[in-house]
Formats: C-alpha cells, structure tokens, sequence
C-alpha cells in the first residue's frame, strides 16, 4: 500500500504504525507521530491501523531556543 510520509508518497507493506517506523528507519528513534491528523502516543503503535492513502507526519523532537 501507500502512505503519505512527511509529504511524501511510500511503500510499504506494514500493516500498523509501530511496524511502518521500523520500516521506514525509525526503528527504536524518539519521535512524536500523527496518523490522518491524528496524535498518536507511542503506546497506542501497533494497534493504529494502517490502510492505503493514510498521511503519516513523523516529528522529531528539536531543543534549544
């Protein structure tokens, strides 16, 4: 399927979110996610869904000021 990465159109065949990180490089990375506008916790990965079209913004946490 494909999902909209950070602006960007991937493939992948993961099924949820915590799945789709690893796919994508993040694997064990501090990151703050939102699937379809939506926060969602690190917790609560693997049971966010994935389908075909979803919009994925992986944050990095910034420091300084």
């Amino acid at each position: 399927m494909k999902i909209l990465v950070n602006g960007a159109w991937r493939e992948t065949d993961a099924s949820d979110l915590a799945a789709a990180l690893t796919a994508l490089g993040y694997g064990e990375a501090v990151v703050a996610t939102a699937l379809n506008g939506e926060f969602v916790a690190t917790g609560s990965r693997a049971d966010a869904r994935l389908t075909d079209g979803d919009r994925l913004e992986v944050l990095a946490p910034m420091q300084g000021g």
